[in-house]
């Protein structure tokens, strides 16, 4: 992905300008011949080995490259080097979607290292590791409050880093996911007259999940239940603000054709905006 290759860059390249005293003369920059002419990773000095990680990685030789910077680690664990190799780690366990193993390396990183210069990246990808593993909005959400939390805890940090601003649109997509949960079982409520079940849901979508494209449809389906509960005032009071807040919106043209005869609904012969026109209007 894109956003894993951008995200990795400052953390690869800031370490390789340390220096060190020993030498890279021996090794040719590619991390197949680190085993060539009797070269083991013994011989090999922790900058080196570190590099030999890098490329791996560039090459998206993942296991590879785990293997190197666990030999950083285990050889060198007083070296610079093996602090970054551990997240390092962490990163190529991300990309080959190991979720469980990258969050115990960082989790381990940040224990032990609070202050490293590189520490805002270590909780950036914590973060992304609770990210990928959010279930669409017709499964449990714990794992999206989860994300949710690993996320805010980015933002709150370090809010004026890189990582906070895109930690931000990711929120936004969770928060997303959470309003579409409260969906579905407003409907499921709504469908089987359920009714005190079916306000509650929706009434928390249009209360604590304002930002979403979910709200005005929220807003319908409490206009649909006012009247169906023979609560006209209600229903009108409920469309008015959907009117107010969303004029242009389908969702307000089928509660105006619920409460004015002849109105005309939405026509729903056209696809309703689907999940990548969703995300692009959540994140712009």
């Amino acid at each position: 992905m894109k956003l894993r290759r951008l995200a990795i860059l400052p953390v690869l390249l800031a370490p390789l300008a340390l220096g060190g005293c020993e030498s890279l003369d021996f090794w040719n920059g590619k991390s197949d011949a680190l085993r060539g002419r009797g070269t083991t990773y013994a011989d090999m000095s922790p900058e080196a080995l570190y590099a030999a990680g890098l490329e791996s990685l560039r090459a998206e030789r993942y296991a590879q490259a785990i293997e190197i910077f666990d030999t950083v680690e285990r050889d060198h664990p007083y070296s610079t080097w093996a602090t970054n190799a551990r997240l390092m780690s962490g990163y190529a366990e991300y990309s080959r979607n190991r979720y469980t193993e990258a969050l115990g390396q960082l989790d381990r990183f940040i224990q032990l290292h609070p202050a490293h210069r590189d520490i805002a990246y270590a909780y950036y990808l914590r973060g992304l590791c609770y990210y990928e593993q959010i279930a669409d909005a017709q499964r449990d959400q714990a794992g999206t409050e989860t994300a949710l939390a690993a996320l805010q805890d980015v933002v709150n940090r370090f809010p004026n880093s890189t990582y906070a601003r895109d930690a931000r649109l990711k929120i936004d997509l969770a928060r997303d996911h959470l309003a579409g949960k409260e969906m579905n079982i407003g409907r499921f409520y709504q469908q089987r007259r359920l009714y005190a079940g079916a306000i509650l849901r929706f009434r928390n979508v249009v209360e604590n999940y304002q930002t979403t494209n979910h709200v005005p449809e929220a807003l319908h389906r409490l206009t649909e239940i006012y009247l169906a509960m023979g609560l006209p005032e209600e229903a009108r009071k409920t469309a008015s603000v959907l009117g107010h807040n969303y004029p242009g919106n389908a969702w307000y043209q089928d509660s105006y054709a619920l409460l004015v005869d002849g109105a005309e609904p939405a026509d729903r012969n056209t696809s309703p905006p689907g999940l990548l026109r969703r995300v692009v209007e959540a994140v712009f």
